[in-house]
């Protein structure tokens, strides 16, 4: 059953608390953090699931491929926001969760259980949330709102540092060339948290739609997305047609999309 707003925002005011001025003011350097990240199939590590190489692969998620990019030296341009001499991923995206299924299934408990300060929580829903035919999952637009209230709230909680995320956009809708926005409004409301909290954000959406626009149309459905030829793949033996899961490619890409947006955040921290 769907929470209603008035219990959302109960939880909030239990939970909540005042948020840092800065990411990292209440906290001194540690020599290892976590980098956690919180979302839905487009970012969950795919080869989790036991039936990976028979029936899912090559389908990738973008998190899969990001504790490089919280590696070494390009770990150090993220100082102040990674505030560490070490970072170590920890993937909690599945597929199919909103922003309410995270919560309602314990997915979140799980994260804010281990958070220290400095952490850092990479907050990444909308697919699922805006699936109207699908009700188990689906949460209107207030509710969504009032759940990306409550994770941020709490991850400030434990002084650490939440950044929201606009979804990654899905390989349409094309118009004259450009690829335009697949979450109605979806990322406005992201972004109006973000502002309103005055929260770290990565317009992922944006950053996505940008991406692929420039690579055309032609090229990103069977470079990037699950699009399939038969044959190609044993899991897919009569090919496959998917334009919001990744291909290993795919998935690389859009974690250097998240990298480099978490680059500029970077370099507005005082």
């Amino acid at each position: 059953m769907l929470l209603s707003l008035r219990s959302i925002t109960g939880l909030l005011l239990l939970l909540s608390t005042v948020a840092c001025s800065t990411p990292h003011s209440a906290h001194e350097k540690r020599n290892a953090i976590n980098v956690f990240i919180a979302s839905d199939s487009t970012a969950t590590d795919q080869t989790l699931n036991e039936d990976y190489q028979t029936h899912r692969h090559p389908v990738t998620g973008w998190g899969q491929s990001f504790q490089p990019w919280i590696s070494g030296d390009n770990l150090k341009p993220l100082y102040p926001l990674l505030h560490a001499e070490r970072a170590t991923l920890q993937n909690h995206a599945k597929g199919g969760r909103s922003t309410r299924t995270f919560f309602e299934e314990g997915r979140w408990q799980a994260i804010y259980d281990q958070l220290q300060p400095g952490d850092l929580v990479l907050i990444q829903f909308g697919h699922n949330d805006a699936a109207e035919d699908k009700h188990e999952r689906y949460v209107n637009i207030q509710g969504y709102k009032q759940f990306l209230r409550l994770y941020v709230d709490q991850t400030r909680a434990k002084k650490a540092i939440p950044v929201l995320m606009t979804p990654v956009n899905r390989n349409y809708p094309w118009e004259n060339g450009v690829l335009g926005n697949s979450h109605g409004e979806y990322p406005d409301a992201v972004k109006a948290i973000a502002a309103e909290k005055n929260v770290l954000l990565v317009d992922l959406g944006q950053r996505s739609r940008d991406f692929f626009t420039s690579k055309g149309e032609a090229y990103v459905g069977p470079t990037y997305f699950m699009n399939l030829k038969p044959g190609d793949f044993p899991a897919y033996p009569n090919g496959h047609n998917d334009n919001t899961h990744f291909q290993p490619v795919g998935g690389e890409v859009v974690s250097k999309l998240v990298y480099e947006g978490l680059l500029e955040l970077a370099k507005t921290l005082p």
